[in-house]
């Protein structure tokens, strides 16, 4: 295997800022898909996979032979494209080991008895530092826990896609209070990434354009977030940044797919239920102790 630069397409669903990735070996056509977008129409329910079709066809006119899809972490702002991938291609489906303590978490709170027990809704649990080929690169998984205790990156030849940890320079870093976050964990995290080669290029998962940027962006360098992000960049200590992190946190709403992306992804992309029936979403109520649960709790005038 080599270390060669990979070939990298980027697509851009900025109905949910996110980005995925087709990346590929141009010597054996071998090819991954990173963090695919199932188009969700909330207000509907319907969910739609024109975003995936696109990636599909771009492989299929470059003579792709997709092997893996792969997953940063469970999603929280987007519904996962990755089994209907699998199911056209064949391709496995792989995320980060410690996705089992995100299903932990999560699994009370939704009811979710269905999932898989050993994180069995995903082909393959990736280990920190585990190598494995695609084509002739290698791709690395590192660990880099913070947004969620499960993250992984991948780092392919002279890239690393990064998932939710760092966001292009001028946007900073990613958010630490999901349950399971850690900003302090978020910062070690990054430092790894940021001891990386300084000419390694940087593709990020989310853009929302900057103030004072007029276009999106999701591609930078190990050199330029090390110099220049505004949240860890020139050296700024652990204690800075945990103290910046967790006040910017709690000003900030919960994301828009936040309920539906959670219950599917944890799942690999599998909706709950169904089973030759109606698929439904659960979503949890706050306030329960002021909304009346029965009749004989509603007040009489």
């Amino acid at each position: 295997m080599t270390t060669a630069a990979p070939a990298i397409q980027a697509f851009f669903d900025e109905a949910t800022n996110t980005v995925s990735y087709l990346v590929w070996d141009a010597a054996t056509r071998a090819a991954a898909v990173i963090d695919p977008v199932l188009d969700w129409d909330n207000r509907s329910g319907e969910a739609d996979t024109r975003s995936a079709d696109a990636m599909l066809r771009a492989a299929e006119e470059k003579g792709l032979r997709l092997e893996w899809v792969l997953e940063t972490h469970a999603h929280a702002d987007h519904l996962t494209a990755a089994p209907y991938i699998k199911h056209r291609t064949g391709a496995p489906i792989g995320i980060g080991a410690r996705i089992t303590e995100v299903q932990t978490i999560f699994r009370p709170v939704f009811d979710a008895r269905d999932l898989r027990p050993g994180g069995a809704d995903f082909d393959r649990l990736f280990a920190d530092g585990e190598r494995f080929a695609l084509g002739g690169l290698e791709v690395e998984v590192l660990h880099v826990p913070g947004h969620t205790p499960a993250d992984v990156a991948y780092r392919i030849g002279d890239a690393v896609f990064v998932g939710d940890t760092l966001f292009m320079p001028d946007s900073g870093t990613a958010r630490a209070d999901f349950p399971g976050g850690d900003a302090h964990a978020l910062y070690r995290s990054i430092q790894r990434l940021l001891a990386l080669p300084p000419e390694t290029r940087v593709f990020i998962c989310h853009d929302y354009k900057a103030p004072g940027r007029d276009h999106f962006a999701w591609e930078t360098t190990v050199a330029e977030e090390r110099a220049k992000n505004i949240h860890v960049g020139g050296g700024r200590s652990e204690e800075e940044f945990v103290a910046m992190r967790t006040k910017r946190d709690a000003t900030l709403a919960a994301p828009m797919l936040l309920l539906p992306s959670i219950q599917v992804n944890i799942r690999a992309g599998r909706f709950p239920g169904g089973e030759g029936g109606p698929t439904f979403l659960r979503i949890p109520v706050a306030g329960r102790g002021v909304i009346p649960q029965d009749a004989e709790e509603t007040e009489k005038p």
